[in-house]
């Protein structure tokens, strides 16, 4: 059974920075895509950024909204993917979550119906 757990949100100033996390247990694929997704009071639930990763390699994809600030990597070993977040503004507030997929990854990386495994979110909040 895949497990999805995020960890690492909190408050800062606009301007700081946080780093997100996300443990992912019991998948038996050495192909993955994760991602990342949050939710604002209100509004739905929009991609942040998403990795595919496989043995020969991998890549990254990010909205716009994010794109040269955030950065989406993973550490294969422990099989944790993290969310470095730099120059947050008021907008990235939300709460995150962690989205797993199992093979083959047909929908597209930046729509939730594409994910099968979620965490149960971190709240982020960025004041200006």
């Amino acid at each position: 059974r895949v497990q999805v757990v995020e960890s690492g949100g909190g408050s800062v100033l606009a301007g700081g920075s946080l780093r997100l996390s996300c443990a992912v247990s019991g998948w038996k694929y050495s192909r993955n895509r994760m991602a990342f997704f949050r939710q604002a009071p209100g509004k739905e639930r929009e991609a942040v950024a998403s990795l595919y990763t496989s043995p020969s390699g991998g890549n990254t994809y990010y909205a716009d909204s994010v794109a040269g600030r955030f950065t989406i990597a993973r550490d294969g070993a422990v099989n944790t993917m993290y969310l470095q977040m730099h120059s947050l503004k008021p907008d990235d507030t939300g709460v995150y979550y962690c989205a797993a997929d199992d093979p083959p990854y047909n929908g597209n990386w930046y729509n939730s119906g594409s994910y099968i495994y979620w965490g149960q979110g971190t709240q982020v909040t960025v004041s200006s």
